[in-house]
């Protein structure tokens, strides 16, 4: 099972992307358990400076903006 946390205040693309995960796990049959993290000194604590930023498995894969959906499937 993956561990993905998303990063960000709750903007638009926050919400977006968390959404994007959602549905290509279920699409992709991969289980998974997210996260959204809000707290911005929780945020910095993975030196994210630019929102939405994702984190699976304890690893930064993405920083800023909405990641596409080929580059989801390849986080999982």
């Amino acid at each position: 099972m993956k561990e993905i946390k998303v990063l960000g205040t709750g903007c638009a693309n926050c919400r977006t992307t968390v959404k994007l995960i959602e549905e290509v796990a279920a699409e992709k049959g991969v289980a998974i358990t997210l996260e959204k993290v809000e707290s911005l000194p929780e945020i910095m604590k993975y030196r994210v400076m630019s929102t939405p930023g994702v984190v699976v498995d304890g690893k930064v894969v993405h920083a800023g903006g909405v990641p596409d959906r080929n580059k989801i499937t390849g986080w999982l």
